[in-house]
């Protein structure tokens, strides 16, 4: 069985006020018409599908086009919610859905169980485990000993009994210790409490990530996530692709990829004024993409926006290295604050107040405290 493996899709996200909806639409064409040439049997969707719980009514239209024109050409569709996702909103009419062979996790009230699938090879396994929080856990298994997310995910996958003389593949929304993140990522994490171990997906033959919009494996090429498939930060810097796995027999898996082109590219350009608005500098090169200036010049320009935005009209930011800003220390957008842990916020902001850092008692005694504080929300 071929599949397309999909996670991240953020629909209705905003990037430094700039609605990503446009792009979006176009990069979920794009993956229909990857679908009509590569002809996968199928699409996994591992959460986030939105970018808020409560999303806009633009951002349900657009993925209702997506799963009718999955649908339409008779692709079975894997879906589970992410951190992002409502599960009970994303799973509204999943139960009716399923005629038209389109899955989607329920809120989790329990171990998953399996669909199976018959393909060339005999029956597979398809387990949908929605983003999982230490206290969903609990609340179903009051007695287990569940104190974090390691726990959690560990407790239900060993509740799942899977049979490992078949072909299981698992759709996970989670944290996987040693995965490398992205400026466009919740950073909420205190202490590592939300990682998971890869281990705990042992008895899958592929385990298929959404959460961290970077693709990578992990360990091995059947822990995979597959990143998201539009750049939402400048941390991004490799070309977006759909992962295509391929199941064959007990034991083979193979990955492969599709490019994915979008509309307008998220990158920095960086030099002086006069080099940035030379005729041969922009020339040749998209202007529409979402850019972040980097101007070098040592002195300011006048109404430097202004004219830089007759040129490149979707600019996200403007920001100077020279001799001032490095001898400041200035802080540039990459670094800004919903993009910084609340560990790392509260060192700041002490820094600022005292006029110095904090001794290793304080910073151990607040550390604790603000981990205690997500612990408990969690």
């Amino acid at each position: 069985m071929k599949l397309f493996h999909l996670a991240d899709l953020h629909l209705g996200k905003q990037v430094h006020h700039f609605s990503m909806l446009p792009d979006q639409e176009f990069i979920l064409k794009t993956i229909i018409t990857a679908v009509d040439h590569v002809k996968p049997d199928g699409v996994m969707i591992c959460g986030d599908v939105y970018d808020r719980s409560v999303p806009s009514e633009e951002a349900v239209r657009l993925f209702n086009y997506f799963l009718e024109e999955l649908s339409r050409r008779n692709k079975y569709v894997f879906i589970i919610a992410g951190n992002h996702d409502s599960a009970a909103r994303l799973s509204f009419g999943s139960h009716l859905m399923e005629s038209s062979n389109v899955y989607i996790a329920d809120v989790f009230h329990g171990a998953p169980e399996p669909i199976r699938v018959r393909d060339n090879f005999g029956e597979l396994n398809f387990y949908l485990l929605p983003f999982l929080k230490p206290a969903m856990v609990r609340a179903v298994y009051p007695d287990a000993k569940i104190e974090s997310y390691q726990d959690a995910v560990k407790y239900v996958i060993d509740k799942m009994h899977v049979d490992q003389k078949e072909r299981n593949v698992l759709l996970a929304h989670q944290f996987v210790t040693g995965a490398t993140t992205s400026d466009s990522e919740d950073k909420v994490t205190v202490g590592g409490i939300d990682n998971v171990d890869a281990a705990n997906f042992a008895p899958f033959d592929y385990t298929a990530l959404g959460h961290l919009h970077r693709p990578q494996d992990i360990r091995v090429d059947q822990i995979r996530y597959c990143g998201t498939p539009l750049k939402y930060s400048f941390s991004e810097t490799e070309d977006k692709k759909i992962t295509i796995v391929e199941l064959q027999r007990k034991g083979t898996v193979k990955v492969n990829y599709y490019p994915l082109t979008p509309s307008r590219d998220m990158r920095t350009i960086r030099g002086t004024y006069d080099h940035l608005t030379a005729k041969s500098t922009y020339d040749g090169t998209n202007t529409q993409d979402y850019l972040r200036i980097v101007l070098t010049d040592e002195t300011e320009i006048p109404d430097v926006a202004g004219k830089l935005r007759a040129i490149y009209p979707n600019f996200i930011s403007i920001e100077y290295d020279n001799a001032r800003t490095r001898e400041n220390k200035e802080i540039s957008p990459a670094e800004a604050l919903e993009n910084r842990s609340p560990v790392e916020l509260f060192a700041e902001f002490y820094e600022l107040r005292n006029n110095r850092e904090q001794s290793p008692e304080q910073k151990a005694f607040t550390d604790e405290i603000i981990k205690k504080v997500w612990e408990d929300e969690a």
